[in-house]
């Protein structure tokens, strides 16, 4: 029998607290260049200021989360989310509301990271990663129907410093800090970062994909009202149907599960996005801006699912997890400005046309890593041959990290020698028939 899947609602509610700031990117955007008189390229350039503060997060604490701890980090995190947003939802101070954007910012990226690193530890992590997604969707659907019917120009920075307070006495139940030196192989040299190729060509790969993704996605409040000529409260609806949309299409692949593999969801659902960012940028009303929002919304959750897997798969102790993840917060952070130069110089069309020719060259090495690295996570502990069926089952040693082997294309492990204790006995060169006649010594 085996034992019954635990949800790590910790980790979710953690996970939806880091990530809720770009996913109401479009609003808080829209909002500041509204309600501060900034223009399209300076309230991008807040936006992008936001996610970059969150990447840099992201990159300085890679490797802390297990020597400082989950808990310390992830309540130092949401403290900073709390104050920093709440900071700049109650001043209209630019200076202010920038300065508390970006430690906002660092506290989003300080809880994603923890977020990221411990769901690389479960047993399913993409399970767990379309779990985080789903909460963040649905919690950013219902600020979506509610912030265009009231005034101010903090309501979604306010709406995340408040996520972040919920959130804190769920953090109780992470794992404290275990300070101490780090851990090393059994040679004694320190663990080195596996899939160093794969890893690094996902997180490249990674940080474009975002770009593209936030470039269309910081300015589709704008397409909406400008180009489309819809009200703010409707656009307001079509970003609520096509998150509730997402939510569809997360349910969908955590159901769905590694039946396809990663390289089909990954490259197929790319190519798919690229055709709905393409709709939505030419859109001139209602009905083709909402077909190509909706259409991209309910895809974008399902790739990104299964590209989280895909990182957290390369090392088990997440470091690979939180690296792809802070590249893509940097192609998040510069998504913003990138779309409002590029729509300010050449349009909004030819802006979807560049942003999805850059998705379909994307898709390629993506697909490559999921190839090269995919296949159906096994337990921890289990050993598979090059062949892909298993040869053995070992016991975990106190301390050994846990989580996804690597799978069917991974380098072959070295074999290693282990000495025994005591004299081993000679081997005998022939076999023969015991007989009595046979006298001590004698020639075989």
């Amino acid at each position: 029998m085996f034992a019954p899947r635990t949800t790590p609602w910790p980790l979710v509610a953690l996970f939806t607290a880091g990530y809720l700031a770009p996913y109401l990117l479009p609003t808080t955007v829209g909002r500041l260049e509204r309600g501060l008189g900034l223009s399209a390229t300076q309230a991008g350039a807040v936006g992008s200021a936001l996610l970059l503060s969150s990447a840099t997060a992201g990159f300085l604490l890679a490797s802390r989360v297990e020597r400082v701890g989950a808990r310390t980090l992830a309540r130092l995190g949401l403290l900073l989310a709390a104050v920093g947003y709440g900071g700049a939802a109650l001043t209209t101070a630019v200076p202010a509301v920038v300065a508390g954007a970006m430690i906002g910012g660092f506290g989003s990226g300080t809880a994603t990271t923890v977020a990221a690193t411990r769901i690389a530890a479960e047993r399913d992590p993409h399970r767990a990663s379309a779990l985080g997604l789903l909460s963040v969707s649905a919690l950013a659907g219902v600020v979506y129907l509610t912030v265009p019917h009231l005034p101010g120009h903090g309501l979604t920075l306010a709406a995340i410093a408040l996520t972040a307070l919920a959130v804190w006495p769920l953090t109780s139940r992470l794992p404290a800090g275990t300070p101490g030196p780090r851990r090393t192989a059994p040679g004694g040299a320190t663990t080195r970062l596996p899939h160093r190729r794969s890893g690094l060509v996902l997180a490249g790969a990674m940080l474009l994909w975002s770009l593209a993704q936030n470039a269309l996605w910081g300015v589709s409040g704008r397409i909406g009202v400008g180009q489309a000529h819809l009200s703010e409260a409707t656009v307001g609806v079509v970003f609520a149907v096509a998150l509730g949309a997402g939510l569809l299409g997360v349910l969908g692949a955590g159901a769905l599960g590694s039946r396809l593999g990663r390289a089909l969801p990954i490259g197929g659902g790319t190519v798919l996005i690229a055709g709905c960012i393409a709709l939505s940028a030419s859109a001139t009303g209602l009905g083709s801006f909402a077909a190509g929002e909706i259409a991209w919304n309910t895809i974008y959750p399902v790739v990104l699912s299964y590209l989280i897997g895909l990182a957290a798969s390369l090392d088990p102790r997440g470091r690979w997890a939180v690296l792809v993840g802070s590249a893509s917060s940097l192609g998040t952070a510069a998504g913003p400005l990138t779309g409002s130069v590029l729509s300010a110089q050449a349009g909004f069309p030819v802006m979807g046309t560049v942003l999805a020719t850059g998705l379909l060259l994307v898709a390629l090495p993506m697909t490559a890593v999921a190839l090269h690295t995919g296949g159906r996570p096994l337990l921890p502990g289990a050993v598979r041959r090059r062949g892909g069926h298993p040869a053995a089952v070992i016991a975990a040693a106190p301390g050994t990290p846990t989580g996804t082997v690597p799978e069917v294309g991974a380098p072959e492990q070295p074999v290693v020698e282990i000495p025994l204790d005591g004299t081993p006995a000679p081997a005998q060169v022939t076999y023969d028939t015991a007989a009595a006649t046979r006298a001590p010594g004698a020639a075989h």
